[in-house]
């Protein structure tokens, strides 16, 4: 069973402090919430459902709550999440997953420009296309698109890695696209069954950093 929150009409704090003392004790959906940015913020465990759209920063700061939208996301979605998981049935904006430090963000979607800048350590996967500048300045962790990228992809990249089931306009600064390994495709299969998504791990390229100073 999980408890519903009702978001209507209601500003940010209200439904926190409601949402914060329930999800201690059991799953919380909660309902109408697009219009309330940064929710769900910094949890630390626990179990929240957004039942339709979400707006900007869902899920910022996130440090070990497992949270989910039944449909569209805002920007900015687990901004500088430390570990825990996100999950979005539909679309994405802006800057998915940036300046995270560890946990997995999954857009079952579309994703917009700059998913993944900075990131450093999270595992953030894409189902559909993304925009541009996607991954730029990643430091570790991996962004795994499925479908198509836009321009820039790994701009400036220093570690970490990018892989990528169709086509990009074009590849950052410090760009290397190198072969797949074993370890490689082993990892993305686990990735695409534990998300049941349909893909061949076979069929994704690998980028790389070219060189350790990204810069010079």
């Amino acid at each position: 069973m999980s408890l519903v929150v009702d978001a209507k009409g209601r500003d940010l704090r209200s439904v926190s402090t409601e949402l914060r003392e329930a999800v201690a004790r059991e799953p919380v959906i909660v309902q109408e919430a697009a219009h309330l940015h940064g929710l769900v913020a910094g949890l630390k465990s626990g179990e929240v459902t957004i039942g339709g759209d979400s707006g900007d920063y869902l899920g910022v700061l996130n440090d070990g709550a497992t949270i989910r939208v039944m449909n569209n996301a805002g920007r900015y979605l687990a901004d500088s999440m430390t570990c825990g998981a996100v999950t979005v049935e539909g679309d994405a904006d802006y800057g998915v997953g940036a300046y995270c430090y560890g946990g997995t963000v999954v857009v079952k979607g579309n994703a917009g420009d700059f998913a993944g800048v900075m990131n450093k350590g999270a595992t953030i996967i894409v189902q559909g296309d993304v925009g541009d500048d996607v991954a730029t300045y990643m430091l570790a962790g991996e962004v795994v698109i499925v479908g198509n990228a836009g321009k820039n992809l790994g701009n400036y990249l220093i570690r970490g890695e990018i892989y990528v089931g169709g086509e990009w306009q074009s590849l950052g600064h410090n760009t290397l696209l190198a072969e797949m390994t074993e370890a490689d495709l082993a990892k993305l299969g686990g990735y695409l069954s534990e998300y049941g998504i349909d893909a061949d791990p076979a069929s994704f390229k690998k980028i790389i950093r070219l060189s350790t100073k990204p810069f010079y």
